[in-house]
């Protein structure tokens, strides 16, 4: 009965990959180069900061555009936030959103952000159209923030 349920699942599998219902990994994931002078930064808070448990998060962009998600412009992106993120995750492939990568695939450029006391860090990543960091990847230096 076991080998049975297998096959089974391994067909299901197969058909549905075939069918192209299951992504994939893709050499051909698109990503978009960067100007060499782009930069992204936290304008606000600053390293150090002591802030309340919810507050405004600034975004700063320098040598390329904002655009969001889904719209392909060349030398444009939309931000993410990576709040306590420790390991980055795969940047050939879309950004995952989890609880600590928050994306802002509208063109933000801020945020309202609430966190346990305690302390905490940010991190921004520009991300392409399809949620791709460039190549090379324009991301900001990681800051440390003390919430109240």
């Amino acid at each position: 009965m076991k080998f049975k349920t297998i096959i089974c699942t391994l067909l299901l599998v197969f058909s549905l990959v075939f069918l192209g219902l299951v992504p994939q990994a893709s050499a051909d994931a698109p990503i978009s180069p960067a100007p060499a002078d782009a930069k992204i930064y936290i304008i606000n808070p600053t390293d150090g900061a002591t802030v309340p448990e919810t507050f405004t998060v600034q975004f700063g962009l320098s040598g390329m555009g904002v655009a969001p998600s889904g719209v392909e412009e060349e030398n444009t992106g939309h931000h993410h936030l990576f709040v306590d993120v420790t390991e980055y995750p795969d940047f050939t492939a879309p950004l995952p959103t989890t609880d600590n990568i928050l994306h802002f695939g509208g063109g933000q450029t801020e945020t309202e952000l609430t966190l346990t006391p305690g302390e905490h860090t940010l991190q921004l990543v520009l991300g392409n159209f399809a949620h791709i960091p460039h190549d090379a990847p324009v991301i900001s230096d990681k800051i440390t923030i003390h919430v109240q």
